[in-house]
């Protein structure tokens, strides 16, 4: 099974998420060819009501805890309520940065 399909599988277990985007982001930063190590994850869930942004990312965190150990190596994190998605969904920019690693400088 692949890592995005695990993380996908962990989440919406936990979570039980009115929206759920996974995204594998490793092709865009210094890593071999379909590596699994940079992920981009959306999640609105009413888990994270009454929860700070860093709680929920602690959160999700914690849920991938065997993942962060196994190799993945970044995760984006966007983390809302329904009522936060509804309100700022229209205006969401929930862009990666530029890889910043060693072997990109200089391109």
């Amino acid at each position: 099974m692949s890592r995005q399909k695990r993380i996908e599988d962990i989440l919406n277990q936990a979570l039980n998420p009115t929206r759920l985007e996974v995204e594998n982001e490793s092709h865009m930063h210094s890593v071999p060819a379909n590596s699994e190590t940079h992920f981009k994850v959306l999640a609105v869930s009413a888990a994270f009501v009454g929860k700070s942004r860093i709680d929920r990312q602690r959160f999700v965190n914690d849920l991938l805890k065997a993942e962060l150990q196994t190799g993945l190596h970044a995760l984006t994190q966007k983390t809302m309520t329904s009522e936060e998605w509804e309100k700022q969904k229209a205006q969401l920019n929930f862009e990666s940065p530029e890889c910043q690693g060693g072997s990109k400088q200089g391109r």
